[in-house]
Formats: structure tokens, sequence, C-alpha cells
């Protein structure tokens, strides 16, 4: 949890000083809201294969990147947001990636037999916003709703597991690449409420446990600062 407060105050630090630098840039009729964007998630699974396979350790996720604001309408309360980013992503859980030669099998395995778990995604995504904000070209604090879709392609994906016996690492061939999903931000100037709700599945159609295919989807809530 250290990590994650000083994570926090870092964010808010450098939103903060982003947001005292505004005032000289957005005295026109013309303002855009041109954003990178920080944001640090708590990642839930969803649709989970059978009861038995439940999360574990603080499963989270971390997000980087750069917004293109384009205006719909006169006042500019209305926009499109086209952006690109990074992203890292944990999932920590019981169910358990085993390399065997060239194939990948899966387990559930017993709290006791392990300390720590985790399927690690690292992912360049590019998200589409439709934006609402009532921000005028003097005023940078403001309510803003942001919804819309995020498109992510795995770049790589390390499943690891931590035991009395040692660690056991490797990259796992068997996610998907491309992945998709609807996204919502909610919030008041440095702090925002954000969403995430995956559309397809963390692995591949053909990866089975137990005879069973492995459905499960991310959905990410957490924090995102817009710093203009």
């Amino acid at each position: 949890m250290k990590f994650f407060n000083l994570l926090l105050l870092i964010l808010f630090f450098i939103s903060t000083q982003g947001q005292n630098k505004v005032d000289s840039l957005r005295l026109d009729s013309s303002f855009l809201e041109d954003q990178v964007y920080l944001g640090v998630t708590y990642n839930f699974l969803v649709n989970q294969p059978n009861d038995d396979v439940g999360q574990r350790n603080l499963s989270y996720g971390l997000q980087a990147g750069f917004i293109k604001d384009i205006p719909l309408s006169k006042d500019r309360n209305v926009a499109l947001g086209l952006g690109l980013g990074y992203a890292i992503n944990t999932y920590y859980s019981n169910l358990r990636a085993t390399e065997i030669g060239s194939d990948i099998e899966y387990s559930i395995v017993s709290s006791k037999d392990y300390k720590r778990n985790k399927l690690e995604s690292h992912l360049i995504e590019m998200p589409l916003e439709f934006r609402w904000r009532n921000a005028t070209p003097s005023n940078y604090k403001f309510w803003r709703i942001y919804a819309g879709f995020k498109l992510g392609y795995v770049v790589s994906s390390r499943s690891k597991i931590v035991s009395d016996l040692g660690d056991d690492s490797f990259y796992n061939k068997d996610t998907e690449k491309l992945v998709y999903g609807l996204t919502f931000s909610l919030g008041y100037n440095t702090f925002n409420f954000h969403a995430y709700y995956g559309l397809n599945s963390l692995f591949k159609d053909n990866v089975l446990i137990n005879g069973d295919p492995i459905l499960m989807r991310p959905l990410r809530i957490g924090l995102i600062f817009y710093i203009l």
C-alpha cells in the first residue's frame, strides 16, 4: 500500500502544478482540453470459470497517455477525445498457469501452496471519448463526464507464481492480443472516478481449464487525473 500512497501523492503534485500554469494558456475562445492522463485502478476479474477461482492480493492497473481534444460545439463544452497511451495491468488470483513444453496448462491452486500468483499485461491503448464539461476559457476547475471506448494491443503478458519452492515465471502466449472495452470518467478538477469494462476475454477462445473455456473479463475501477 505504500507504493500506491506514494503514487497518488506524485499524481496529485503533478496535476496541481499543471493546473497552476493553465491561466495564461486558456484565455481565448478557441481553447482545447488536450490532456495528459494518469490513472491507477483496482482490477476485478468477472465471468470467472467457476466458484473455485478467486482473486488474491491487490490486483492493480497503471495507465498514462495523451488525449487530443476535438470540439463539437461552439462553446467547446462537447467534444471528442482521441488518445494514445500505455498501461500495465496485474491480476492476482488462484488460477495458475504452468508451462509444459510448448503448451500451457491451467489449474486452481490452494492458498497454502503459494504466496503470490499473477498475470501481468503491458498494453498500448487508444482511448476514444465523448466528452462533456462545463469549462470556459477562464475556468479550469470544472465538472466533466467522459464516456467512450478503449482499444488495446497487448505487447506482452507474463504469468508468475511465488511459493516456498521458488519462483516460476514465463511469457504467456494464451492471452488475447487485441482487447477492447467501455470507459467512463466522472469528476471535478483534479480527482476523477474512472471505470473500464472489458468486452472480450483476457484469454483466447481455445484456452481451457478442466474442459471449460476461461472467459474472464476485466473490470477496472479507480482514479484518473487529467492534466492540461
